[in-house]
């Protein structure tokens, strides 16, 4: 068994719609479809790294909001926990550092992209939000 690698996962709504990202050629999992964000540093909490990440991958600064849930996976070389928050503000525009490209879609949208297996439960939890909330 190995260590469980924390990394996080910004939820960022806006207009209904919920930014993801596609993973780019060269990287992990490339093509999937993920919640941007990433691994925590040591001596950071989950929030400063969301914040980090935001900005060094899409050049915006965020203001991270509740705890939405954790998902763990181990994808066999590497096991991981991602823990996904909201981000209630989002300043700044979206430049592509390290993906491919980003998408704004519904939650009942999410089913038809090709997610990355950590991020399926999170996609599937908003999906279900939003069941509920109609």
């Amino acid at each position: 068994m190995h260590d469980v690698k924390k990394v996080t996962a910004a939820v960022i709504e806006r207009d209904g719609r919920i930014l993801i990202a596609r993973r780019g050629k060269g990287s992990h999992l490339e093509g999937k479809w993920e919640f941007p964000g990433g691994k925590i540093e040591p001596g950071e909490s989950p929030e400063e790294c969301l914040r980090r990440e935001l900005r060094e991958e899409f050049g915006v600064e965020a203001e991270v909001g509740e705890f939405i849930c954790a998902s763990p996976h181990d994808y066999g070389h590497v096991a991981i926990e991602l823990l996904a928050y909201r981000v209630d503000r989002v300043e700044g525009d979206f430049r592509l550092n390290s993906h491919a490209e980003i998408a704004w879609v519904r939650p009942e949208e999410m089913s038809a992209y090709d997610f990355a297996e950590a991020d399926r439960p999170i996609a599937a939890r908003l999906t279900e939000e939003r069941r509920m909330d109609a």
